[in-house]
């Protein structure tokens, strides 16, 4: 019987070809510590380990997508998940006046993590533009 991991990775590779692992996929099997929480057999979610605002937090599709360009159209169900998920944590870390929805992309859009994730970020004014 296959873990979940085994089998998530198995799917990752059909789907995205071979992606390096990354400190996400280590914080999704548990080998390296994170503050949890949120998590469900699709994704979890966790606090960033350097916040850029009072409440700064990951969530990460289980299955390592390296990057919201390469999501695949049948993925939608998945990322419409991800973005439910990011709304009901952010209700329940009190965010009643509002957050940033983040998706870094590439080079270019900062991403430093090759595997999805979105950075859900409030308690504080946000400027605009971001930078």
């Amino acid at each position: 019987m296959l873990t979940d991991e085994v089998r998530l990775a198995e799917e990752a590779s059909r789907r995205y070809g071979s992606p390096a692992p990354t400190i996400f996929s280590k914080v999704i099997d548990k080998s390296i510590p994170a503050d949890i929480i949120y998590e469900d057999d699709k994704c979890l979610a966790f606090r960033d380990i350097s916040p850029q605002a009072p409440v700064h937090f990951l969530v990460i599709p289980r299955i390592p997508i390296p990057r919201i360009s390469e999501a695949k159209d049948d993925d939608a169900e998945l990322l419409g998940h991800l973005l439910v998920v990011a709304k009901n944590v952010a209700k329940k870390e009190f965010l009643k006046e509002g957050y940033r929805v983040v998706i870094n992309d590439g080079k270019h859009g900062a991403q430093s993590v090759y595997h999805l994730h979105i950075h859900v970020l409030g308690g504080r004014q946000m400027s605009w533009p971001p930078g």
